[in-house]
């Protein structure tokens, strides 16, 4: 359900505030404002950069810097006139820290402006601030509450009489039913949104109104028992007349582009065909709605290509993609791409179809990187908020420990899901039978890699650290420690996003690797990363996350074990065909760390070191090359192990 999905993201970016910057600042600002300066009229004042500093904040692209600037100047006033400082001046606050992603400081000056205005009786701001808290609560993941407030505000505003705040309360309210997933609950919501925007004469929020509910009767093959065609199809038209009676082009657009995808779902290919190419021609390309655009042309290729007419169906895929591209939509590039790989499957053309579909893989990926993202940010979000409200340091970190381990959990069950629903279907083209074993190999292995660079006893152990520096109440090594294993961590998840990195930025990850086992075991050892001065670590790539392995080894098997003071030190040198990385330790010897092994476990191997050279031997395959890892056991003049020298030939990757 492209259209469908296409629709829910950009009402979620409209609907959103949140813009990063800097905690807000009461500190008066440098700037002011000359027609205030000794003004009598200081309420009128005030008011007046509240409503301007509301302005800068609803704005397109919000002014965070004016909106602060108006905060600053109306705060200065009150200092300097002796004024308590009202309702709608700390809700303004709100609103910027809120905007600025400091939420724990948003909640408090909402709070104080809550019993402000109840206190004065002030109906209206009384009605803005439940409006807030509905979009906080929506923010921060507590869907109830959320609805709670919204549900304030809107009988406030009929109890009063206030304009113009009933469609919105309506409107956020509808976005919070759409992420709970009650689809009914939704549709009436909307049906309330449009009853009100048409008794306030809101024709924007109208048409959004109209244009989302007629969306979500649309549906696909998926939720086919949701879908009503005719109701679609008649909210969709009049979303059309009342955005062409305003001259909105982005939502005359949208509209006909439902409409066409409406009529592609009941196989009606002619009229599909013309509200699409409708749609391009009289607003989304004059408009320069480019993802729209893009959209809409796909479209149009995939209906082409059910007509079994390839020729106008590449066309139209290739100008949706040259759409796409220029405002970087990831969303459009990746079901493209996947569509024409399909498209070649059927022809039989599997060369094309295997281009396409890395193609897919590509930007699909990218596209789940910008989700996780967002996902992860939120996850932070709700985090700090549960933290506030429990107000208890220790089961604060335990709960968002066992957040993020649930998040990833999930996440690799998706991605896992998602990868063998692929491999199962890839695995029924002859054609491309040993293409498909490879991408699973390359996966199976980079997903092993990332988990051995990272394992579970290297986190449990770094958080255990972090919780004792917390209990000696070092704040100073908590923070230090906290700082190199976040940053650590960052290094890695984004490094593990490409099969090939900068030298820079594999050594990088290396370095806060040693210095947190450093740190861990109490200097137990000393390191050293030697470059030879041929190699350039900003254009010299190679496959990513291939050394830390063996430095892993060197480091619990070899050193820690070893009485005394040990070392190790990783030197690189460039020669005709690769990069030579050494790595030496004075540990207790590859023979002695086996012997000790077998005692601790038994049938204990060391997997990250071996998922390494399978990584080595798969670059061999691919590029045609002999490169290989080398041990050496370092022995003294009587025959005693003083180490061990691991050569590794690592390929260089244009």
């Amino acid at each position: 359900m492209k259209a469908i999905k296409l629709i829910t993201i950009l009402l979620i970016f409209i609907q959103s505030s949140v813009v990063a910057g800097d905690k807000l600042n009461r500190t008066p600002s440098a700037i002011k404002f000359k027609s205030l300066s000794g003004s009598p009229k200081d309420t009128a004042a005030i008011n007046t950069l509240v409503r301007k500093g509301t302005k800068y904040l609803s704005s397109k692209y919000a002014a965070l810097d004016r909106a602060k600037t108006c905060i600053d100047s109306a705060v200065l006033i009150c200092e300097k006139k002796n004024l308590d400082i009202p309702s709608r001046l700390h809700l303004l606050m709100a609103e910027y820290q809120f905007a600025t992603n400091d939420l724990r400081s948003a909640s408090e000056e909402a709070s104080i402006a809550m019993k402000k205005a109840a206190g004065s009786g002030n109906s209206e701001d009384l009605a803005r601030i439940n409006l807030f808290f509905g979009k906080y609560y929506r923010r921060t993941g507590f869907f109830k509450e959320s609805i709670e407030y919204y549900e304030n505000a809107i009988a406030i505003s009929k109890k009063e009489g206030l304009k113009g705040l009933i469609p919105i309360s309506y409107l956020q309210q509808a976005d919070v039913y759409w992420a709970i997933n009650d689809l009914s609950g939704q549709r009436k919501i909307l049906e309330k949104l449009i009853d009100a925007s048409l008794a306030e004469n809101d024709s924007a929020l109208a048409t959004i109104g109209y244009r989302v509910l007629g969306t979500t009767f649309c549906g696909d093959s998926a939720i086919e028992a949701k879908r009503n065609f005719r109701m679609a199809d008649s909210l969709l038209r009049i979303c059309f007349a009342i955005a062409a009676t305003r001259k909105d082009t982005l939502n005359c657009a949208w509209s006909l582009s439902n409409i066409g995808w409406n009529y592609y779902l009941e196989k009606m290919y002619d009229s599909s065909i013309f509200y699409f190419e409708r749609s391009l021609k009289r607003y989304s390309l004059p408009g320069n709605v480019h993802s729209m655009a893009s959209n809409s042309l796909g479209n149009l290729g995939t209906v082409y290509r059910d007509l079994k007419n390839p020729e106008k169906a590449i066309k139209f895929y290739q100008k949706a993609i040259d759409q796409a591209l220029i405002v970087s939509s990831l969303f459009n590039l990746q079901w493209i791409y996947m569509d024409m790989s399909n498209m070649y499957l059927n022809l039989k053309d599997t060369a094309n179809a295997y281009k396409n579909y890395v193609l897919f893989k590509k930007y699909s990926d990218s596209y789940i990187k910008k989700e996780n993202t967002q996902g992860l940010a939120d996850a932070r979000i709700r985090y700090e908020v549960d933290t506030q409200n429990k107000e208890v340091e220790l089961l604060s970190l335990r709960m968002k420990k066992n957040r993020l381990l649930n998040y990833g959990f999930a996440g690799f069950i998706f991605l896992a899901a998602l990868i063998g629903f692929l491999l199962f279907r890839g695995s029924k083209l002859k054609d491309k039978r040993r293409i498909s074993e490879m991408n699973r190999k390359i996966s199976e292995i980079t997903q092993a890699n990332l988990r051995q660079q990272m394992n579970p006893h290297f986190i449990f152990n770094t958080l255990n650290s972090i919780q004792y520096y917390m209990y000696q109440h070092d704040k100073l090594a908590t923070n230090n420690y906290l700082t190199k294993f976040s940053s650590l961590m960052r290094k890695v998840l984004d490094n593990s996003q490409h099969t090939s990195v900068p030298l820079s930025d594999e050594l990088s990850a290396l370095n806060l690797y040693l210095e947190l086992e450093s740190i861990r075991f109490k200097d137990k050892f000393e390191y050293k990363i030697s470059i030879d001065d041929e190699i350039d670590p900003l254009m010299h790539k190679i496959p990513t996350m291939l050394i830390q392995p063996y430095v892993e080894n060197s480091i619990c098997h070899g050193l820690i074990p070893k009485e005394g003071k040990g070392y190790v030190n990783i030197d690189l040198k460039l020669n005709s065909e690769c990069i030579l990385c050494s790595i030496e330790d004075n540990g207790i010897g590859r023979e002695a760390a086996k012997e000790r092994n077998q005692k601790r476990e038994n049938n204990h191997n060391s997997l990250g070191t071996q998922i390494a050279k399978s990584r080595l031997d798969l670059v061999n395959e691919l590029y045609g090359t002999s490169l290989q890892t080398v041990y050496t056991d370092l022995k003294n003049e009587s025959g005693e192990p003083t180490g061990t020298r691991v050569e590794i030939h690592i390929p260089i990757i244009a």
